[in-house]
């Protein structure tokens, strides 16, 4: 993948239609018949960004050595959340390594000083370990850390880059079952053939595996999964079968 340009809206990166076209391996095209096929599932500033208008041309001015927008009436930008319902509607693996490249390298901010805020559980461990140090007797007090430790590690939950793993084995798994679930569909009547609806059989499965989650895991949402789980719930994922799938 080359060097992308640099692009902000709206006080976050985003990407044109043409880089991530580049990105992903594929054209212009391409990514607008995917939008257009699935317009109802992007929602305007949280998927995309419309500039038109006046939108527009401010937006020329500030990225026009970089951006063409003269022969253009209206330009998508494409989110970090765009990006990755790009990749689900291209499923390729080229597609699904470009976005994690992209999320790693060119969406997420890097910070040079690498410093994480730390919770209220994690700073008191902190200080706990501190003032050990500083008194003789140092037993009950260790005995108190070990207790808000295990306590931290029993609420933190996925990260930003597991959640994306996840995300990716949960779309693997779906348009696997799917592809299957729709073979065994086919049949025939009165001599024609019946073809049933791939994408109704997808967002099916989504909707299913999404709850199964919720309620295996007793979560709001997969994001809510412990860390302490995570292996546990790719694996679940993996192995997950619909209820009409023998």
């Amino acid at each position: 993948m080359n060097q992308l340009q640099i692009i902000q809206y709206n006080g976050q990166r985003v990407l044109t239609t043409a880089q991530l076209a580049e990105a992903y391996g594929t054209d212009n095209r391409r990514v607008s018949e995917n939008f257009n096929a699935n317009k109802e599932r992007y929602t305007e500033g949280k998927h995309f960004f419309l500039l038109q208008g006046d939108d527009l041309k401010e937006f020329g001015d500030q990225y026009g050595n970089s951006v063409s927008v003269n022969r253009v009436s209206k330009m998508y930008l494409w989110t970090e959340k765009g990006a990755w319902m790009h990749a689900k509607s291209l499923n390729t693996d080229k597609a699904w390594e470009a976005y994690e490249t992209l999320v790693d390298d060119y969406y997420q901010v890097k910070k040079s000083n690498n410093v994480v805020p730390l919770s209220k559980d994690q700073a008191l461990v902190t200080l706990l370990r501190t003032t050990a140090d500083l008194v003789e007797n140092q037993e009950q007090i260790i005995q108190r850390i070990d207790e808000v430790e295990r306590k931290v590690d029993e609420q933190i939950t996925l990260h930003s880059g597991e959640q994306r793993k996840v995300q990716k084995e949960i779309a693997k798994r779906v348009y696997e079952l799917a592809e299957q679930v729709v073979y065994k569909q086919l049949g025939f009547d009165g001599g024609e053939v019946i073809v049933p609806d791939l994408e109704k059989e997808r967002k099916r499965l989504f909707s299913e595996i999404h709850r199964t989650i919720k309620d295996c895991f007793a979560v709001a949402s997969y994001k809510d999964v412990r860390r302490s789980e995570f292996n546990h719930l790719l694996l679940f994922i993996q192995a997950w079968r619909p209820k009409l799938v023998a």
